[in-house]
């Protein structure tokens, strides 16, 4: 089947449910951008999207992969969505690249193109926005809030970051490349599978930030304190200064560093394979306890 024909029978399969693309991208966890380029043939959802998007709407996966005709009365439906489509204006597809944005409040912020690059972002306010899968390059992002806004699978490549506010923001799956961060506030963060590299993080808050197979390689890690869980992430190559682990559980961590002995581990709990790794970096075990592995 083309990709034409598959986004046809979504399209089809959605309008049964009664749901929009909004709807539906908000059950999958995607934009409703990605939505409407299915169903436009413009690109297709992973297999794994796909399953669950057949759970979703009834159906099963070979009605969207072979052409089982499991859902029936296709024509009036398909009849329903091309009026609709064609009464209803697309959603704003904005571009915010090469600008200069100062002080303005752009809170709950959504539709904006693939990229965002090349702008001055100053004392702006991104409260609650929709800005997953961004690419952000070359930009310089000061004293601004993004507090719990969906910046997952985002890009930042040479950006400078600093003195803003990403409280109980969700990373996961981004990537930081040849950025520095300073002065900026992490705390209930979700940094799961977020990759710095070539990165400078220094004076960051991260109280209760989420930190489960983050990997830091080649990044210079400074002023900051790692407390809470820490697990499956890694440490490669790493330049550490004044890095405090206080309290930290390492469950699964792997360090490669010739420079661990500058950083500080207080009260520590670890497992068996993250002391080994520790002990060969020749890291400062006195304050460190090895705990049994879980079964």
């Amino acid at each position: 089947m083309t990709t034409n024909e598959i986004g046809e029978k979504i399209a089809v399969a959605r309008k049964l449910k009664n749901f929009s693309q909004a709807q539906l991208s908000e059950q999958l966890a995607v934009s409703a951008q990605a939505v409407g380029k299915w169903e436009r043939g413009e690109s297709m959802p992973d297999i794994m999207t796909f399953q669950r998007m057949a759970t979703i709407l009834g159906t099963d996966l070979n009605y969207f992969v072979r052409g089982n005709d499991s859902v029936p009365e296709t024509e009036p439906i398909l009849s329903t969505i091309a009026a609709e489509e064609k009464d209803t204006p697309e959603k704003p597809d904005w571009n915010l690249s090469g600008g200069n944005w100062i002080d303005a409040d752009f809170s709950g912020l959504h539709g904006l193109t693939e990229r965002f690059n090349g702008s001055n972002i100053e004392k702006c306010r991104f409260l609650k926005s929709d800005l997953a899968g961004l690419v952000l390059k070359g930009n310089n992002i000061r004293g601004s809030d993004f507090s719990r806004s969906d910046l997952s699978g985002c890009k930042f490549a040479h950006t400078n970051i600093n003195q803003d506010t990403f409280i109980g923001c969700d990373f996961t799956r981004s990537s930081f490349f040849h950025s520095k961060v300073s002065d900026c506030d992490f705390s209930m963060a979700n940094l799961t599978g977020v990759v710095s590299k070539w990165s400078h993080f220094k004076k960051v808050n991260l109280n209760g930030t989420v930190l489960y197979r983050t990997k830091f390689e080649y990044s210079q890690l400074t002023d900051n304190t790692f407390t809470g869980e820490i697990t499956e992430c890694s440490f490669e190559n790493c330049d550490f200064a004044r890095v405090i682990f206080d309290g930290a559980i390492l469950r699964q961590c792997f360090f490669k560093n010739a420079k661990l002995k500058r950083a500080t581990f207080v009260n520590c709990q670890v497992d068996r394979l993250t002391y080994a790794f520790m002990k060969t970096c020749k890291a400062d075990l006195t304050d460190v306890t090895v705990t049994e592995d879980k079964k």
